[in-house]
């Protein structure tokens, strides 16, 4: 049997106060989580172009022979890795909407679309203008057939987002990503 001293219960009022505080911590976090979404999406797009670069390089190593990193669409993080076989040549792939077809020569080995979890990142390449880095069968870069300037760096960045990422490519064929950020001390390895 139950008496008035023995109810348990919460009461309306009890139930507005923790209502509210779920509120306000709810308005706090949603502007940190959708940053954290864009910069996700700019680590995305970079990483992606990382890799990119890291397999047009073992391609070439692989096959010794040349191949090459196509960025496509600009500003947007596609990109496409073309190899040139060291036998009788195929015939190239049909073009896809994102990225053009390459040489009659060349087969596409991969491409990502910047649809693909990174399509708000933004690309900036150095030196301007140049969409292509080629490596030969040591892995070392290469002057492009056309004779235009090679990808040196490629900065990926997300208007919303507050943590640019930073790609650089050696002549060596070294790559790396790296973080721009002032903020960073010159002796932290993630700082460019």
């Amino acid at each position: 049997m139950l008496t008035k001293g023995n109810q348990r219960g919460v009461s309306l009022i009890e139930l507005m106060v923790a209502i509210v505080i779920i509120g306000v911590l709810f308005a706090l976090a949603v502007p940190s989580y959708s940053k954290w979404i864009q910069n996700q999406q700019t680590r995305a797009g970079a990483e992606s172009i990382l890799n990119g670069i890291q397999l047009t390089r073992s391609e070439a190593v692989k096959n010794n022979a040349q191949a090459r990193f196509v960025l496509c669409n600009l500003p947007a993080s596609s990109w496409q890795v073309l190899a040139i076989p060291a036998s009788a040549p195929a015939a190239a792939p049909a073009a896809t909407a994102e990225c053009g077809a390459g040489a009659a020569t060349e087969i596409r080995v991969q491409e990502r679309s910047s649809r693909e979890g990174s399509r708000l990142a933004q690309v900036a390449v150095t030196p301007g203008g140049a969409t292509t880095v080629t490596f030969n069968g040591f892995g070392r870069v290469v002057a492009n057939a056309d004779a235009s300037a090679s990808i040196t760096q490629i900065d990926v960045s997300n208007a919303a987002g507050d943590r640019p990422l930073r790609i650089t490519a050696g002549t060596a064929g070294n790559t790396r990503m790296c973080d721009p950020s002032p903020l960073l001390p010159a002796t932290d390895p993630r700082h460019c």
